[in-house]
């Protein structure tokens, strides 16, 4: 029947791994999380849905005119 599959590793990478993928989801769950930083968007006080997003939009552009 051919060789013996041999035992995966704990903590090895699954065989369809795509590093850009996996770079892609990293970074968009840094930048959720560096959302969430933002006390207002962490607790939500905007009662309408439009002003919330108003208020992550600002928190993006914020974050990404940061000097890293």
């Amino acid at each position: 029947m051919g060789q013996p599959l041999a035992p995966r590793h704990q903590g090895s990478r699954p065989t369809g791994f795509d590093k850009t993928v996996y770079r892609r989801r990293n970074e968009v769950e840094r930048t959720i999380n560096r959302l969430k930083n933002f006390r207002v968007i962490a607790t939500r006080f905007d009662k309408r849905a439009y002003v919330f997003r108003g208020t992550v939009t600002v928190a993006a552009i914020r974050l990404r005119l940061r000097p890293e």
